[in-house]
């Protein structure tokens, strides 16, 4: 902790550890990464009145969701290519979850299948689905995901078509990653990062790999373009509702009509979220969207947040503003690519340790009161 105190300390070893073509995928947004950028601002703007003299103070960081005790209401959010940006992401992240009691959603477009990382997880998992175009294929993924012990689905609804995302483009990025002399000039300017990917294999797409006709990562990068997304309407979510017997999470809410209709198409929960600034760049920052949001359904549905979450006070004020848990992505990715897989549970102490301060600071003993001391 005194060497790597901060999410920024973790980044900045991160990058020298992780070869440029992988970094660019898990730093940028898309345009000018402007959106990327406004979730870590807007959320710098929510303040607080600190309450002070309250005697000894014993904040409660603990929550509970959907039935299931977790040890802060902090979880590691749905991160594609995760095995591209440090080699056996997934298998870490899960193995973090399971030990420290908070939730892991491993993503569709993961790299590594639910079989492998539902039981890692313990009860711990969440499921991503990017919604397939083939009702067959999204069935299975679905009954995969059940029968692997991953207790709460999240659809993601924010990506209706791929967006821009130019600095992964100039990158050449690709999944396996396309062995010539620039990608090998990176790797070897990367020897820690080269020997994990030694040790797991080239990262691929292992969930949908039993979709394709040959189980090729080619085939599989064209699969993923073309058979996932830009089909999810409400209907569907029905559909899934029906299907799917656990909590239901849509992610990627910004708007509170499109809250409400979830709900109203059977969700459980909602996620404010614009995709880590990735999907467009003059989004709204997450953290402005939520208030209208919990506004609109947060008395009687939990409304969870992501989005530019790098302190602890980071996840203070998104409670605070009526979220009941927060998710994050980079930072469990920046803490893998600084510190290997001891990362995730040292980015966790830095968010869990960050919001006990914030609440001592405040005079808060529970994560309800941190509304209270809004500015």
């Amino acid at each position: 902790m005194d060497r790597f105190p901060s999410i920024d300390d973790l980044e900045r070893r991160a990058k020298r550890r992780i070869p440029h073509f992988a970094w660019e995928y898990l730093d940028s947004g898309t345009g000018d990464d402007v959106a990327r950028d406004r979730n870590i601002s807007a959320l710098q703007d929510v303040t607080f009145t600190p309450q002070v003299m309250k005697g000894p103070l014993r904040p409660y960081i603990g929550t509970e969701l959907f039935g299931v005790p977790y040890s802060a209401p902090i979880g590691i959010a749905p991160i594609g290519m995760t095995g591209l940006i440090w080699p056996g992401a997934s298998t870490a992240l899960a193995v973090t979850a399971a030990s420290r009691s908070i939730p892991f959603v491993l993503s569709t477009v993961g790299t590594e299948k639910p079989e492998v990382i539902g039981p890692l997880a313990e009860g711990m998992g969440w499921f991503q689905l990017y919604p397939p175009r083939d009702a067959s294929v999204r069935d299975d993924i679905i009954a995969r995901a059940a029968s692997s012990g991953f207790t709460t689905l999240v659809v993601t609804a924010d990506v209706p078509i791929a967006s821009r995302r130019e600095r992964q483009r100039k990158a050449r990025i690709r999944v396996p990653p396309s062995i010539g002399p620039r990608l090998i000039a990176q790797v070897l300017l990367r020897p820690v990062w080269a020997m994990e990917l030694m040790k797991h294999g080239l990262p691929r797409f292992r969930t949908l790999e039993r979709y394709l006709d040959a189980a090729t990562m080619r085939n599989a990068a064209g699969f993923v373009g073309a058979n996932l997304g830009g089909t999810l309407s409400f209907e569907y979510l029905t559909e899934v509702r029906d299907q799917w017997k656990g909590p239901l999470v849509v992610k990627g809410i910004l708007d509170p009509d499109d809250a409400a209709r979830c709900v109203g198409a059977g969700a459980d929960a909602v996620i404010v979220s614009n995709h880590g600034g990735r999907q467009l760049d003059g989004a709204v920052a997450s953290i402005d969207a939520l208030p209208a949001v919990v506004e609109r359904i947060g008395s009687a549905t939990p409304v969870l947040f992501d989005g530019g979450v790098r302190h602890g006070i980071d996840v203070a004020r998104a409670i605070a503003l009526g979220a009941s848990f927060v998710f994050c992505g980079r930072a469990f990715m920046y803490g893998l690519g600084a510190l290997g897989d001891r990362g995730p549970e040292h980015v966790l102490d830095i968010l869990t340790d960050g919001l006990i301060n914030t609440m001592h600071q405040t005079g808060c003993e529970s994560l309800t009161e941190l509304r209270q001391r809004l500015a």
